[in-house]
């Protein structure tokens, strides 16, 4: 199966108890590689959320964002700043005695000074039965996400499985072309050498059956059968995996070097009008198809 290894998704979920914000973003990657962003209060559920992934991306670099608000009011705690306190009562009888001030200080003359009161706010703390339903809704969003994701992939790998198709057809094809301007190729070496060995047969004594052996031996050096027949395999193969269940984008890339591989071998054997110019045509395309499913999964 063709999956692209981009793509993106974004998931809103909110309840009595909470906003939950999920984004996953897939780039490629040779091996899986999953980075999570989640609240340092939520840590302890960074391995259930990779066991989430994991099933469902077989290669890529993963990012995984989770945000979080409870809607559960904070806890409010109002201070005294001891030591400012102590020091101004301090310095306020000091003033008394001086006959500068008279009176007592009273609690509203402390909202005068900011540094008299400090105010805290806590997060509310959830229950073990608060917190095991926000753990689900988290883990839920989660996977919706990576459900819209591996929506994404599929449409994006079927344009790329489109793209792939046509150029594994047009090289196909650019072979068996190569394949009969070799066997023609061929059949005119034959010839020339026979005319050649029949012209030095007029000046020079030679053994027919020897000279037809060699001529046999030097023509086979230019026979592509075999390369053809390899190459034809691996265009099935390649059909096999795409339309198999599993990934397959590492396969098809080591499928592509073989491939590669039986092309070289043929422009460097074979020997025909048009051949060399038919080889570069074809690994132009195996190319440009190794840069395509360096985005498969």
């Amino acid at each position: 199966m063709i999956k692209s290894m981009t793509g993106f998704a974004s998931v809103s979920h909110e309840d009595d108890c909470a906003s939950i914000g999920v984004t996953v973003r897939t780039v490629n990657h040779r091996y899986l590689d999953i980075q999570l962003r989640v609240p340092q209060s939520l840590s302890q559920l960074e391995t259930r959320l990779r066991s989430c992934v994991q099933p469902r991306v077989a290669r890529g670099r993963v990012e995984l964002a989770v945000s979080l608000q409870l809607r559960q009011e904070p806890t409010l705690t109002v201070s005294i700043n001891e030591a400012f306190t102590a020091a101004l009562a301090r310095a306020l009888d000091h003033a008394r005695g001086t006959g500068l001030v008279a009176g007592a200080l009273l609690p509203g003359d402390l909202l005068r000074f900011p540094q008299a009161l400090s105010v805290r706010e806590d997060a509310a703390e959830l229950d073990e039965a608060g917190r095991a339903s926000l753990e689900a809704a988290i883990v839920q969003a989660v996977e919706a996400a990576l459900d819209d994701l591996d929506v994404m992939r599929r449409h994006e790998g079927a344009l790329l499985r489109v793209d792939l198709d046509a150029r594994k057809a047009g090289v196909a094809e650019a072979v068996e072309q190569v394949a009969g301007l070799a066997a023609a190729g061929q059949g005119e070496l034959r010839e020339r050498l026979a005319r050649r060995v029949g012209e030095l047969s007029a000046d020079v004594a030679t053994d027919p059956v020897a000279i037809a052996q060699e001529v046999v031996r030097f023509t086979a050096r230019s026979d592509i059968s075999e390369e053809v027949v390899r190459f034809r395999a691996h265009v099935n193969q390649w059909t096999s995996l795409t339309d198999g269940p599993e990934p397959c984008g590492r396969k098809l890339d080591f499928l592509l070097q073989e491939m590669n591989r039986e092309v070289n071998t043929m422009g460097s054997k074979a020997d025909g009008a048009g051949v060399p110019e038919a080889i570069i045509g074809i690994k132009a395309e195996l190319e440009k198809m190794r840069e395509q499913v360096q985005n498969v999964e």
